[in-house]
């Protein structure tokens, strides 16, 4: 890596607080025209051009237009399920067995994961996303590939090996002390590498014996900063099969509870069909929700209460996933935009800055990572993104002429730039893709494909 200190100029936008429960412009940031000076893969100043040009007179600056944003974080993703993205025509658990189990199956072959497991990374950072919470198989390897190949990109990755003992075919069956001791290995190679973090993926319940989740609950006794990473309240029928396997469980949330798996390193991706005391016992524990738009819209899952989840009664950490490949696209702005759909057919509004939150500050909160990642904070690590908001001829039209939504009593310059921000970025989520993402940098490195 550089050593030397460099600059990045340009327009930049990113969050101080959270825009659920604060007005907005509280928890915006914006310079029009700011300067980010790096070191070492972290921000080592971020101001206005104004107030840092004198200092930094003598260093090189990159000058970008556009608007410049954290990294997208994605908290929920399987690479193994990138080559069958858009597989037509079930919900999950019909899904799984003709689709993904049959898929995963080729990742016992560690050459093979890892020509995925490089496309899969590729793919995220061409979309913008620096950060990922990944899901795997079964297999070792699988995870060895993508760590390697994650730490060749310098990117901060989050990951585990599946954890699946019942309920699938026998060949993505895992005996479970077998696969306790592999994950002991993995996380003694792993955690704390670089910027890679290892997580325990019980699949789900309905995988998992009552000695698989045992284990699995030894596991994070033994290694409490160590994640835990599964499915929650997805399908009806993935949850009336989960009841009837664990009959003595209040409910499915229980089922994680009564072996140890609920804490503030818990991310459960879904929670589409939770119960207010789900909701409420979240909260307490401090777990984060991994919110995954496309993807519930996809299988016909259902939709998410994001309302529910960040009210001021029973807050919880939410941050949002792609979910690859039940999700449609690696693309955070689509998720944002289903995300504002689902919204509005339960007579809600996501907001632009709400939904931005969610992709950046929001998800690193999410994973208790916000001391490092999510906004342009000083000694941060320095992954961001350089977005275009004129990028299609469609966006381009669109913001010749589209004013955006007041914000009201605002001084004049300000009510104009964050008017223009608001609505370049619901613009941005609505009819952006990777087209919209200019320029990616990974640990203050500009990220350029191998294509």
């Amino acid at each position: 890596m550089e050593l030397n200190p460099k600059a990045i100029r340009g327009s930049f936008v990113d969050f101080v607080d959270d825009p659920f429960f604060r007005a907005e412009t509280e928890c915006v940031r914006y310079f029009q025209d700011g300067l980010m000076i790096l070191e070492k893969g972290k921000i080592l100043e971020f101001d206005s051009y104004a107030n840092l040009s004198d200092r930094y007179a003598n260093l090189p600056i990159e000058t970008y237009e556009g608007l410049i944003l954290p990294g997208f974080i994605d908290l929920h993703v399987h690479y193994p399920q990138t080559e069958m993205i858009a597989a037509c025509g079930e919900q999950l658990l019909a899904w799984l067995e003709k689709y993904v189990f049959p898929t995963e199956l080729r990742f016992q072959d560690p050459d093979y994961a890892r020509k995925i497991a490089s496309f899969f990374l590729d793919e995220l950072l061409r979309n913008g996303t620096t950060t990922a919470v990944v899901l795997t198989t079964i297999f070792p390897g699988s995870v060895e590939v993508l760590f390697e190949e994650a730490q060749k990109r310098s990117m901060r990755l989050i990951a585990g090996q599946m954890l699946m003992s019942r309920n699938a075919p026998e060949f993505l069956i895992n005996e479970p002390h077998k696969a306790y001791a592999e994950n002991c290995e993995l996380i003694h190679k792993w955690h704390g590498k670089d910027r890679l973090l290892c997580a325990i993926t019980p699949r789900f319940a309905i995988t998992s014996t009552e000695i698989e989740l045992s284990l699995a609950g030894k596991l994070k006794a033994e290694f409490p900063d160590v994640y835990i990473h599964t499915h929650l309240s997805e399908n009806l029928k993935e949850i009336e099969f989960t009841s009837s396997l664990f009959p003595d469980c209040i409910d499915y949330l229980n089922v994680y509870e009564q072996f140890g798996l609920v804490s503030d390193r818990s991310i459960f991706a879904h929670c589409v069909h939770l119960s207010n005391s789900a909701f409420q016992r979240l909260s307490a524990s401090g777990a984060a929700i991994a919110y995954c738009p496309t993807s519930n819209l996809f299988l016909g899952s259902g939709l998410f209460k994001l309302d529910q989840a960040k009210s001021e009664a029973y807050p919880i950490k939410v941050g949002l996933g792609s979910d690859v490949g039940a999700g449609t696209s690696f693309s955070q702005l689509k998720s944002m935009g289903e995300a504002y759909k689902i919204s509005q057919l339960q007579g809600q509004s996501l907001s632009a800055f709400k939904a931005f939150y969610l992709a950046t500050l929001g998800g690193a909160k999410a994973l208790s990572l916000d001391s490092k990642l999510g906004n342009f904070a000083q000694a941060k690590e320095a992954d961001f993104i350089v977005l275009e908001p004129n990028a299609t001829p469609l966006l381009r039209l669109r913001n010749s002429s589209y004013t955006g939504d007041s914000f009201g009593d605002l001084p004049g310059d300000l009510y104009r730039d964050l008017d223009a921000i608001s609505s370049q970025l619901f613009g941005l989520m609505i009819l952006g893709d990777e087209r919209a993402i200019k320029a990616t940098y990974v640990n203050g490195e500009l990220w350029q494909s191998s294509d």
